[in-house]
Parts: structure tokens; sequence; C-alpha cells
């Protein structure tokens, strides 16, 4: 499944400050199309989307996600609207399970592992983060309009299984664009018909 892009990996993130703040600014997870999330190559069916909760609950070892067949798995998150995303968490599992690479693609609706290998929008170097304190800075230039995300974790730090408890987005929503549609009814040629109908009924009218 593995796929190689092109681009060089950022090793730089930002020790995220614990506050209660913090569960508003990682809200977006309300903003996912949770339906129509899906994750490719998760052991068990479902899993995936269950990493995306409220901050509240990150630490939770409870409901989490492992890889099945390989280390690889990838993540196709629809939103409700359009997001400018600013920073993503992401707590992995113990020891050598934890994710040591993401990739980021935006707008690439059902991506699978034969599309990976193009290049990403953006990608990281993971650090092994056990509490969310590991905050990966996105490019907001780049990520400004975002109604789908693909999240690619390639490798891990050496285990045949990889896994997550938590991914955390950062940023901004807003509700989706709809063009409303006008609907005019006018006659575009007049129905002769009806006009004939009209007129006798007026000469009719006239001679009684």
């Amino acid at each position: 499944m593995s796929g190689a892009g092109g681009h060089s990996c950022e090793h730089e993130h930002h020790d995220h400050p614990v506050g209660p703040e913090a569960g508003i600014e990682y809200s977006l997870y309300t903003k996912i199309d949770t339906d129509n999330l899906e994750c490719l190559n998760e052991h068990i069916d479902g899993a995936g989307k269950s990493v995306f909760k409220p901050w509240e609950d990150r630490l939770k070892k409870d409901k989490y996600v492992d890889s099945d067949a390989d280390e690889e798995l990838l993540f196709n998150i629809p939103f409700t609207g359009n997001v400018k995303l600013k920073g993503i968490i992401l707590i992995g599992g113990e020891g050598e399970m934890h994710p040591s690479k993401m990739r980021l693609f935006k707008n690439r609706p059902k991506m699978s592992f034969d599309d990976v290998s193009a290049a990403a929008d953006q990608e990281f170097e993971l650090t092994r983060d056990g509490d969310g304190s590991a905050e990966y800075p996105i490019k907001i230039v780049k990520f400004s309009s975002v109604h789908h995300l693909t999240i690619h974790l390639p490798s891990n730090f050496g285990d045949d299984t990889s896994r997550v408890y938590y991914i955390g987005l950062r940023g901004e929503w807003t509700p989706p664009h709809h063009h409303g549609v006008t609907i005019c009814t006018y006659e575009s040629a007049p129905n002769v018909s009806d006009h004939k109908k009209n007129l006798m009924d007026d000469v009719s009218h006239q001679i009684m």
C-alpha cells in the first residue's frame, strides 16, 4: 500500500497549551460529515470514526483505531461546510505503534492507497505524543477553503500495526454556500388558441 511523495517532511511542531479554551479550539470534529467519513485499512470497521472526539476525551483509551494488513491508515474526512484548517494534533499508540509520518491532501474525496503516490499538500514527521501536547501547524493559505481532508499515515516507529487514539483539528468553519434558484414563470410566446378563445368570448358577450 505504500506510496512515497516527493515532498520533504516538516519536523516543526508547537507545544500546545492545555487550557479550557482548547475544547473550543478543537471542536471541528463536530463539523465532520461522520456518516461519510471513512478509514481505509482499519482493523475493525468504523473504528476510524471514533478518534475524532471531544478534546476532553482525547486521553481516553477505550476508543481507538488499529491498522489491519500493515501499518498504513488513510482517513477520508468530509466536512459539512468549508474549513480554514490551522492546526492538527495526533495522539498515537504506545511504543512503536505510534505513527511516524503524516501526509495531508485537501479536497480530494474518496482517495485510496492507489492515489497516495501523489505529492501531498503538506507532510509532517511526527513526534511520539501521548497527551496531545504537540500541535502541527498547517499552511493556512493552502488550507483556507477545505471541504474534504485526507490524512495518510504511511508509517510508524517500527511496529507491524499502527494505532491512533485521537486526531484533533483546529480551525474555522463556515456553512456551505447555497445559491438559491429563482423560478420565474412567464409566457415566452402567446398561446394563440387561448387568445382566440378570449376574443370569441368577448364577441359573443357583445352580441348578447
